[in-house]
């Protein structure tokens, strides 16, 4: 993996076989061939681990429950005090088996500099189209880290312009497709939930994803520099801050997200 460029994408796509819970998986890296996959659900995430704090519980248990999920890393991370950016791959990688998605990919934009500009936009706008989820998950509107705030905006514009049929990257036709909805998880600044998403079932199995991030959290025997997300207080305020959402929804671990609209029901046994 060490010949990889900041420039390149790669694919994660994971073969799952029900013989004895056996996950296999291929890493295909690419730069300009175009896979297509028809997803129920798109998560974003501004760095590689961002997804597994913030909806590893929802991701996890969506794919229990039959839907198919992709996660996408808007950057490598490369700027992390702890952790090379190969080190990363490969972690988010495992996790990504762990949470048994069924594709993940980077889009290599530059961690701390990238910009809300037409190239960067047009990247997650061709992630959409070939992927064509109904559900968009991404970073919170704003947040301790500003890759996160800026990432969520390049998502959500994306997510609108990739329904404009006349909107057309240089040289390049894709059919137009526009989710369903946006959803926004919460991050280290908290902010109001619309709805909290129950994970009692599945909240020690996201513990173990985001611990599969072993360069980034809590490691005793790790000799790099020590960092707030590093802290062992950090890592058991995940579950604590998942406590609290969750008994304010009635449930035991929750997971706090917000709406980009108004959302509705058909049933008031829709909601908890």
């Amino acid at each position: 993996m060490s010949n990889w460029s900041s420039k390149e994408r790669y694919i994660l796509r994971i073969k799952r076989t029900k013989k004895d819970d056996v996950i296999s998986s291929d890493l295909i890296y690419f730069a300009n061939s175009k896979k297509t996959m028809k997803l129920d659900i798109l998560a974003f995430g501004a760095h590689p681990d961002d997804i597994e704090i913030s909806v590893g519980g929802t991701i996890i248990s969506e794919v229990r429950q039959g839907k198919k999920v992709g996660l996408i890393d808007l950057t490598r991370g490369e700027l992390g005090t702890r952790g090379t950016p190969d080190i990363r791959d490969l972690e988010a990688m495992n996790a990504a088996k762990l949470m048994g998605v069924h594709v993940r990919e980077n889009l290599g934009l530059a961690d701390g500099l990238f910009e809300l500009n037409n190239e960067n936009k047009f990247k997650v706008i061709d992630a959409i189209r070939r992927y064509q989820p109904d559900i968009v998950i991404t970073n919170a509107p704003h947040d301790r880290h500003p890759d996160h705030g800026r990432g969520a905006a390049l998502v959500v514009e994306a997510a609108f312009l990739a329904g404009l049929y006349k909107l057309q990257a240089p040289g390049v036709h894709s059919e137009p497709w526009r989710p369903k909805v946006v959803y926004q998880y919460m991050q280290f600044v908290l902010h109001t939930p619309d709805f909290v998403y129950d994970i009692s079932e599945v909240v020690d199995d996201k513990i173990a994803c985001i611990k599969a991030h072993i360069s980034q959290f809590y490691n005793p025997e790790s000799l790099e520099p020590q960092t707030l997300i590093a802290s062992e207080h950090f890592l058991n305020n995940i579950k604590y801050r998942a406590s609290e959402f969750g008994i304010q929804a009635g449930f035991s671990y929750g997971e706090p997200f917000m709406v980009k609209r108004l959302p509705g029901v058909k049933s008031l046994s829709a909601l908890w």
